[in-house]
């Protein structure tokens, strides 16, 4: 019987979390669920962001599903203090979570509700698969004396697994995204990754680009890319970017993969304390991230299809939560993707 480990969060994390665990439900009567607090709910309670036995269940489950952490309460710029994101941290790299996939692919009834204009969005349908343990999140860093530093620092085999797995993802192309005209790791990124499409995947298109040209491409011409795989801090901010052109952070899931370990999965939206206990959260992104789940982390591909098409079945029926000009609220939209199924 597979084990989720259930890690709600802070914010509206708990609130979108029930919602995904009803529709997980509903598919998958034999999944199990053990629950963890994290982030500023485990600060609060132990001390720490993680416990020591929520990482064993984590480390010991089939996958972990995620809700959201951080907010207000526990935001400082004290140096060393206990931060609600060392959950996420201590997570990817305990787990060995190296490659962050994040699926872009604007919903045909919110079309409309993306900032940019329809004949722009239409038909987009791209992958941002980020590396997650490297780069600036993890090297060497420190304030001292008005003075303040972040080491990015890559390896080779770290860029030769993330860069496999963005050409195994592929049908045609990757656009792979570095700043190479400054950076030594983007030239070493940039080396490794010509050096693995020529070796093992010469079948597949390989472009490099820039990371600033990047970002106006992805405004300006989206439907260009589909797999863009890049370094841990690119690879942050120009997923949130792309995440616009659905209409809303709200919409999107994420999954976070590595070796043989279990897969994590969350939403791409923060825990939203301003609308906190308002039961007004949008939950398809966390929704969405069950889907993935299934088909990344339990192998159940029928099922993962069957929550999809119900979330496509009910927005396309008119529901629309707040984030999206409606009025729906979280037991609402669940109850519209139940329905569906």
């Amino acid at each position: 019987m597979p084990n989720i480990a259930l890690l709600p969060g802070d914010g509206i994390g708990p609130e979108v979390t029930v919602a995904a665990v009803e529709v997980l439900n509903a598919v998958a009567t034999d999944l199990e669920y053990v629950e963890h607090p994290v982030g500023g709910a485990a600060i609060d309670a132990h001390g720490v962001a993680v416990t020591e036995e929520a990482m064993a269940d984590a480390k010991a489950s089939d996958a972990v599903l995620l809700g959201a952490v951080g907010g207000p309460k526990w935001d400082t710029n004290e140096s060393g203090a206990v931060r609600p994101e060392l959950a996420l941290f201590r997570l990817r790299a305990d787990l060995g979570l190296f490659a962050n996939l994040r699926p872009i692919k604007p919903l045909r009834a919110l079309y409309d509700a993306s900032p940019l204009r329809r004949e722009l969005i239409e038909d987009v349908d791209m992958l941002i698969m980020r590396e997650l343990t490297g780069g600036l999140y993890y090297g060497e860093r420190g304030t001292k004396d008005g003075r303040a530093f972040d080491t990015m620092v890559y390896t080779v085999p770290e860029i030769e697994r993330i860069v496999r797995a963005a050409f195994k993802a592929a049908k045609s192309r990757v656009t792979s995204v570095d700043k190479a005209n400054v950076l030594d790791t983007s030239r070493l990124w940039r080396e490794v990754t010509t050096r693995i499409h020529a070796e093992e995947f010469p079948n597949i298109e390989l472009e490099h680009e820039l990371v600033d040209a990047c970002a106006m491409k992805l405004i300006s011409a989206p439907r260009h890319f589909e797999v863009i795989v890049t370094e841990n801090m690119f690879g942050d901010i120009l997923s949130d970017e792309a995440s616009m052109l659905t209409g809303s952070l709200g919409m999107l899931p994420t999954a976070s993969l590595g070796g043989d370990g279990p897969s994590m999965f969350e939403p791409v939206h923060g825990s939203a304390p301003d609308i906190t206990g308002q039961g007004v959260a949008n939950p398809v992104g966390m929704i969405l991230s069950a889907a993935l789940l299934l088909r990344h982390g339990l192998g159940r591909e029928a099922e993962a299809t069957a929550v999809e098409s119900a979330v496509d079945k009910a927005l396309e029926k008119g529901i629309r939560s707040r984030d999206l000009g409606g009025t729906a609220t979280t037991a609402e939209v669940t109850k519209a993707v139940l329905e569906e199924l």
